[in-house]
């Protein structure tokens, strides 16, 4: 077994030259910008807003304040919003009174901010505030001491803060259908993505192409950004429901797909190990044997299913009867005397439990469904 796993060390050099060349294409960069598209709209407006009401509604001269809290409440997801604004508001009051006091009697100078922030971060932990109140009451302090060193003013300066965090809780409550959506797309995204590693492997490992199936490992070992994908999907989603007052009728199917994001980090955990044993099989110049390659097609087709259901607003116990199958045709494939390609098979049977467990079973329901492997001939 030690001389099996030193074996991985004639392809290490390839999988880092490819793993080396992959990086994020322009679709994703777009697809990413554009999934962020209504967050940065509602950012923007919201700070638009927020000056509108302080200039024109409470007639402050400069509340820069204002917008500056709005866009920091909303952030860059829809997750903890209404905790986000809450502690905003309170840090930037902190900071701003605390600072307006040491302007008023002290002026301003290093030693002065110094001060401030010390006084503004103490008296926002002594709240029992979160890191962003803490920090917030810090750099809003600074900002009044060096830049606003009007005394005086706090009070305008706080009621700017409350204008921008009630703009920006008010806007948290008006979310799309996307962040309920989009963690049934991202699990689909992670299933398809799945079928897509083992057909890759699979083609190229025929070939005896060992840049390719270098090139799929690369590709796998890049997958952790789908998992992130899914899991803030996932927590956005759950934001939604309890923070916005519209969207009752997408609880189950939210929290059903925040329920698979376990199993499927495993499922590509485990996909991610074939596709390497596949990698160092083929680069030690092993032929998978043709039930092997069948195997991990019907594999991949039945993945298939799983995603098209998921895509499509489908529970994804349609495709277990597919992965039963696999499970059944995995016990029946001929063994070989290579101790690479049985750690193939092996680790192919694990993809299909966890598998199993994204179509609703428990990891028992999924282990049972395994019949013995055959009996080497």
């Amino acid at each position: 077994m030690d001389d099996y796993l030193k074996s991985d060390s004639p392809v290490i050099e390839r999988l880092d030259r490819a793993y080396a060349r992959s990086r994020l294409s322009l679709t994703t960069r777009l697809e990413r910008l554009r999934s962020k598209a209504f967050l940065l709209a509602q950012c923007s407006i919201a700070a638009g807003v927020a000056w509108w009401l302080a200039t024109s509604v409470f007639g402050h001269r400069s509340p820069f304040f204002a917008p500056i809290v709005a866009v920091v409440c909303l952030g860059m997801s829809y997750g903890q919003r209404q905790r986000r604004v809450f502690e905003v508001a309170v840090g930037v009051a902190v900071g701003v009174f605390t600072a307006d006091v040491f302007v008023h009697f002290a002026g301003t100078g290093p030693w002065q901010v110094t001060a401030v922030v010390l006084v503004s971060m103490s008296f926002a932990l002594l709240l029992d505030g979160g890191p962003l109140l803490v920090i917030q009451s810090g750099v809003q302090g600074i900002v009044v001491t060096v830049l606003v060193a009007s005394p005086g003013q706090a009070f305008t300066r706080w009621a700017d803060a409350l204008i921008g965090g009630g703009v920006a809780l008010v806007a948290a409550t008006v979310v799309p259908q996307a962040p309920l959506r989009r963690p049934r797309v991202a699990a689909a995204e992670v299933v398809r993505k799945i079928s897509e590693l083992l057909r890759r492997t699979v083609a190229s490992a025929v070939d005896g192409d060992v840049d390719g199936v270098a090139a799929v490992l690369a590709s796998a070992r890049g997958t952790e950004s789908l998992l992130r994908e899914l899991r803030t999907a996932a927590d956005e989603g759950l934001s939604v429901l309890t923070s916005s007052p519209f969207p009752h009728r997408q609880r189950v199917g939210v929290r059903a797909m925040a329920e698979l994001v376990e199993p499927l980090d495993r499922a590509l955990g485990s996909t991610r190990v074939l596709v390497r044993r596949i990698t160092v099989a083929v680069g030690n110049g092993e032929a998978m044997p043709a039930a092997y390659v069948e195997l991990i097609r019907a594999l991949a087709d039945a993945t298939d299913v799983v995603a098209r259901a998921l895509s499509e607003n489908a529970s994804p116990t349609i495709g277990r009867s597919g992965l039963e199958r696999v499970a059944v045709l995995s016990g029946e494939v001929p063994r070989t005397a290579s101790l690479a390609t049985e750690t193939i098979l092996a680790q192919t049977r694990s993809v299909v439990v966890d598998l199993l467990q994204v179509t609703g079973l428990d990891v028992d329901e999924a282990i049972a469904a395994l019949p013995r492997e055959r009996a080497h001939d």
